[in-house]
């Protein structure tokens, strides 16, 4: 979402998108199931000996892909699909329905369970039950207490889910029962300083991860410049501030990405045009930003939106919503230092988010203005190729490929 000096008043409107496809109970199973075909060859004289049997072909592996979208907009809920392993090919499903504005989403450790914002007025945040036989069950939504619900994510223990409110800026924490389902709030902290940034009208928080040493959460807020970071208390979640990072002011900082040592995050500011490597101290929780890097995009405003490592730590990808690219990283220093390599068109309008498969072979854009998803291989040499053709989805804004 672009910041903007006036009070939240809804996402952020795209280009017109594809009609929504129609939506039905259970997804996941009919994405997956595959067929065995047997042949059997013709009959043999007694006195040949029968031909050795060829080799039996590995069947190509196909995981589910679920699509966050705007049903304000052409999105009729959390779409599904699948994609193809090896090639990257996307394979369009039905529609999880009766979920608003699922914009962004997160899964469940356990995997049985996907978390969806509702990005409107009065932000809500809702859990949706997968099953193993590929139906889904809408749990339920709970409120957030704030506007404008952008981002959210589950601690890394799966008891809560914390949530990050752009319009009001501020965090909540929720949270989660055995089955998956949200309980009522438990802590809410709105961001009343530093004063907002240059432009801003207020604070907006747009992202909340969890450390990875599991013991510090961090909050990152376009409207203040700043990210916050929290410690969670385990048995009664609530949150309470142990540091504060300060940017460059108007830098509007909006997703930051760990390295996978978790001794270094990568932020991108999107109105500075800047990816800023920062270090961290995992016993404090203190986060230190360093000099920003250029994005690579020349002159005028790139809008990045989110960055993602690899999960060997090697190589960072940005998104570029101005001019529609892909910048490249290589991580040097033990992730201290990045230094650039390279753009690429990214084959759709306003990258909203980036997501890499579980084994980092492939990155997923998901570009709202065009609603597509474009796919990319992944080279040993950090090397993005774009594979197949972009794939049509509705207001497309947050892509979550399942492991």
């Amino acid at each position: 979402m672009k910041p903007s000096p006036h009070p939240y008043s809804g996402p952020e409107r795209p280009a017109p998108g594809l009609p929504a496809r129609p939506g039905r109970r259970g997804f996941l199973g009919g994405l997956l199931a595959t067929a065995a075909v047997a042949a059997a060859g013709p009959a043999h004289a007694a006195a040949r000996p029968a031909p050795a049997p060829a080799p039996p072909t590995a069947p190509r592996a196909t995981r589910p892909l679920l699509l966050g979208t705007y049903t304000s907009e052409a999105g009729g809920g959390i779409g599904t699909a699948a994609y193809d392993t090896a090639t990257g090919a996307i394979t369009p499903g039905s529609v999880i329905t009766g979920v608003d504005n699922p914009s962004y989403l997160a899964l469940h450790p356990s995997g049985s369970t996907v978390y969806a914002v509702a990005e409107q007025d009065a932000g809500a945040v809702t859990a949706v039950a997968l099953a193993p036989d590929g139906t889904y069950e809408v749990l339920g939504s709970r409120p957030t207490g704030g506007s404008g619900t952008t981002h959210l994510s589950v601690h890394p223990s799966g008891r809560w889910l914390l949530s990050a409110n752009y319009g009001s800026g501020s965090v909540a924490v929720h949270p989660v029962a055995e089955d998956g389902a949200l309980g009522e709030r438990t802590d809410l902290v709105t961001h009343s300083s530093p004063p907002p940034g240059p432009g801003q009208g207020g604070p907006h928080a747009h992202q909340i991860v969890t450390a990875p040493d599991g013991g510090h959460v961090l909050a990152v807020d376009l409207g203040t410049d700043t990210v916050y970071t929290y410690a969670l208390d385990e048995s009664a979640g609530t949150l309470t501030e142990v540091s504060r990072a300060a940017l460059t002011p108007g830098a509007g900082p909006r997703h930051l990405a760990f390295h996978p040592d978790g001794r270094f995050a990568y932020l991108a500011c999107e109105l500075d045009n800047t990816l800023v490597v920062c270090a961290y101290d995992p016993a404090t929780g203190a986060l230190t930003p360093g000099p920003g890097q250029p994005t690579g995009t020349g002159s005028g405003t790139s809008y990045p939106s989110q960055p993602v490592v690899t999960g060997d730590g090697a190589y960072v990808y940005l998104a570029n919503r101005g001019p529609n690219s892909l910048t490249r990283y290589v991580v040097e220093d033990d992730g201290a230092t990045l230094r650039l390599l390279d753009t690429v068109p990214v084959g759709g309008d306003w990258p909203r988010q980036l997501a890499l498969s579980p084994d980092s072979s492939l990155l997923f854009a998901a570009n709202q203005r065009s609603s597509t998803v474009t796919v990319f291989g992944i080279g040993p040499d950090g090397s993005l190729t774009a594979v197949g053709d972009p794939f049509p989805a509705p207001v497309a804004v947050c892509v979550l490929p399942l492991p």
